[in-house]
C-alpha cells in the first residue's frame, strides 16, 4: 500500500503564516505538523512508501523536509505544477497526477496534511482488509453549520455508505467524513472515469463520494478526535499540543 500524502495547497487563510510556507510543515509541538500523521503511518506494516504531492511554489520546502527525515518508509515528493491558488489541480486531480506519474497499482491510503488526529490509522487499515473494499472515516458532527461545510454521510448496519454528500445545506445525516481515505487499487484506477462524469477535483472527497455511488463503500467511526488546521485560530490553538 502506497500512502499520499496531499500536500498541494496554498492555506489562504492561514496568511501570512503561509504565504512563503506549507502549512503541513508549520510547528505542532516539537515537530512539522506532517510528522504527527507519518510517524504513526510509518509503523504500518502494510504501508510500503509515502508520496507527497506538493505544489511548485512549496516544492524545495518539501524536499528539504523529506531528506531530514528518518522513517523505515522511503519519502517520494512530486511537484504537481501549480504555482497558486488560481491554477491549482484540486485534490483529486492530485491523486490522479501521483498514480499516473508514478504508475502506481498499489491500494492507497490519501492523507490530507494539515490535518492531525490522536489515534492510530492501524485500526482504520484493519477495518479495510476486513471489508474487503474501498473506506472512508466518519465521526458524529451535530453542528448543522459544520455538517454544511463538510462531507455527510449515512451507512447501514454493516456500516457500507447508503448516502455521501458533499456540504448539504439539507443532511441526511450527523456523519461526517474527514480526509482520510482507503482505495483499492481497482477502485483508484477508476480516477479518470470518476472525473469525467462530473467529479469536482477540488474536494479531495468528491471521489469517494462518486465512488460509492458505483460500488461498495464503508465507513470505519474514528476511535478518537481530529484537528483540522483550516485558519490562524485552529492553528493557534493546537500549535503547542502533544497530540498523542
Amino acid at each position: 500500500m502506497i500512502c499520499i500524502v496531499l500536500a498541494a495547497g496554498y492555506a489562504t487563510r492561514l496568511y501570512p503564516l503561509t504565504e512563503n510556507f506549507p502549512k503541513p510543515l508549520l510547528p505542532v509541538g516539537e515537530k512539522p505538523l506532517l510528522n504527527w500523521l507519518l510517524e504513526d503511518i510509518d509503523q504500518i506494516p502494510e504501508v510500503t512508501e509515502f508520496v507527497v504531492i506538493s505544489n511548485h511554489k512549496f516544492i524545495n520546502h518539501f524536499e528539504s523536509w523529506a531528506a531530514e527525515q528518518k522513517f523505515t518508509r522511503p519519502i517520494r515528493v512530486l511537484d504537481d505544477g501549480s504555482t497558486d491558488n488560481e491554477n491549482r489541480l484540486g485534490a483529486v486531480k492530485d491523486i490522479l497526477f501521483a498514480v499516473e506519474t508514478l504508475q502506481i497499482q498499489d491500494d492507497i491510503l490519501v492523507v490530507a496534511g494539515d490535518n492531525l488526529v490522536n489515534f492510530s490509522f492501524s485500526g482504520f487499515l484493519s477495518f479495510m482488509r476486513e471489508k474487503q473494499a474501498s473506506c472512508v472515516m466518519c465521526h458524529e458532527e451535530n453542528d448543522l453549520k459544520k455538517q454544511q461545510r463538510t462531507a455527510i454521510i449515512v451507512k447501514d448496519e454493516n456500516d457500507k455508505i447508503l448516502s455521501y454528500e458533499e456540504k448539504p445545506q439539507v443532511p441526511k445525516g450527523n456523519l461526517a467524513v474527514p480526509p482520510f481515505y482507503c482505495y483499492l487499487a481497482k477502485d483508484a484506477a477508476r480516477l479518470s472515469e470518476a472525473l469525467d462524469a462530473g467529479c469536482k477535483p477540488d474536494a479531495p472527497g468528491s471521489f469517494a463520494a462518486w465512488l460509492s455511488r458505483n460500488t461498495d463503500v464503508y465507513a470505519w467511526n474514528m476511535p478518537g478526535k481530529r484537528y483540522d488546521i483550516g485558519d490562524r485560530a485552529s492553528y493557534e490553538a493546537v500549535k503547542e499540543l502533544k497530540v498523542r
